[in-house]
């Protein structure tokens, strides 16, 4: 049982910078033992995306990472997006500040989103005393930003128990705003090009072969990578930059009261049409480039994860995408594996940018119609 307890864990990780080292167990380390997962998700989040509401569901969970991170006070926290909510693991020396801003957020979900977002605190001890782990791997997509992958099935368990109600966290009263600041979902849904915009989701079966589990992640990022790019979903120049009257309204109900909001809304409208002039025009401003910014966007945008399993949202071929479900298929019969998936014409981004001139901003990326939360139901309706 590992012994670390500071509070920069993440960062004392070893980094592999090619997608496949997720399915490498020597790219992970466990967490230390006096820390916490903050887990959270939509409640009905499936019915919502029916509804039309995708964009309000993304937005809601990484409102979550953007709450935490912001209240924790830095980014070197492992944390995984997951469409409808999100996972942060934490030391406990900052569980008063987490317990805040998941109460926080959950109030600003339900009062400018109108959506409702549980959440829970869980100890790591809690997860070990089940026989199960949380081991934590560092993946570097870009000079400036990693993502954490998770293995060991305690991040599961944690999601499992906050749904039953247990460890959770109280929403704070309406009215209660958290820091926000860098959320932003201001492009358009990005138009596959390739075929379709795919979200797996592959998990671990009942054969208990964890070697066989990851001999099949190998294998579908394999045929994934034979597409241009790894099958990004994001055009290597970057998404095009065009005005989205939902997207501002959004960022605004993040940045500003409701009594401030329309100023906020010019002061965001603003920044959109300079941004537009200066791409168009290949100008800089204040240090600003936004064809370099829309380059690191592509580098260091989340369309792959491991979080107890293959998370991945593409843009396939057809040929490709019917071999990725023919093995997957095969796994499932064999008990290697369970798996879910979703198609959809285009894939959204989501993003946290604590500040534009810096190189670190992150992007988060699912399907524009259901993504993520549509895949895990596919999943679900297979175990009935």
């Amino acid at each position: 049982m590992t012994t670390e307890t500071t509070d920069n864990f993440f960062e004392t990780l070893p980094v592999f910078e090619q997608f496949v080292g997720v399915a490498d167990n020597s790219n992970y380390k466990a967490l230390p033992d006096d820390w916490m997962l903050a887990t959270a998700d939509i409640v009905g989040s499936t019915e919502a995306i029916k509804q039309g509401r995708y964009k309000a569901v993304n937005v809601a969970g990484a409102s979550v990472i953007s709450a935490l991170l912001n209240a924790l006070g830095k980014q070197n926290h492992p944390f995984v997006f997951g469409g409808d909510g999100a996972l942060i693991a934490l030391p406990a020396s900052q569980v008063l500040e987490a317990r805040d801003a998941l109460a926080t957020v959950q109030a600003w979900v339900k009062d400018e989103l109108q959506l409702d977002l549980r959440a829970a605190l869980v100890p790591m001890t809690d997860v070990r005393a089940q026989g199960l782990d949380v081991r934590v791997a560092r993946f570097k997509v870009s000079h400036d930003v990693f993502y954490a992958m998770f293995a060991g099935g305690g991040a599961s368990w944690a999601e499992a128990q906050m749904k039953a109600g247990r460890y959770s966290v109280q929403p704070a009263s309406s009215g209660s705003r958290p820091d926000l600041t860098g959320l932003s979902c201001r492009w358009n849904p990005i138009q596959a090009r390739n075929g379709e915009i795919v979200s797996i989701i592959a998990v671990p079966g009942t054969s208990g072969a964890d070697a066989s589990f990851q001999h099949l992640v190998a294998d579908v990022i394999a045929i994934a990578a034979e597409q241009n790019r790894g099958a990004h979903p994001i055009p290597e120049e970057g998404p095009p930059i065009k005005f989205t009257l939902q997207g501002i309204d959004t960022e605004a109900r993040a940045s500003a009261p409701a009594g401030k909001r329309f100023y906020q809304k010019l002061a965001i409208f603003a920044q959109i049409g300079l941004t537009v002039i200066l791409d168009k025009f290949g100008m800089t401003a204040g240090g600003f480039d936004p064809k370099i910014y829309k380059r690191e966007l592509v580098q260091n945008s989340d369309f792959r994860k491991f979080d107890d399993g293959l998370k991945m949202t593409i843009d396939i071929d057809a040929t490709r995408l019917s071999r990725i479900e023919e093995r997957l298929e095969k796994a499932a019969k064999e008990g290697t594996c369970q798996y879910g998936l979703h198609r959809q014409s285009s894939a959204l981004i989501t993003c946290f940018v604590p500040t534009p001139l810096a190189h670190d901003h992150i992007h988060f990326i699912d399907g524009a119609s259901g993504g993520y939360a549509m895949a895990a139901s596919n999943l679900k309706a297979k175990l009935v």
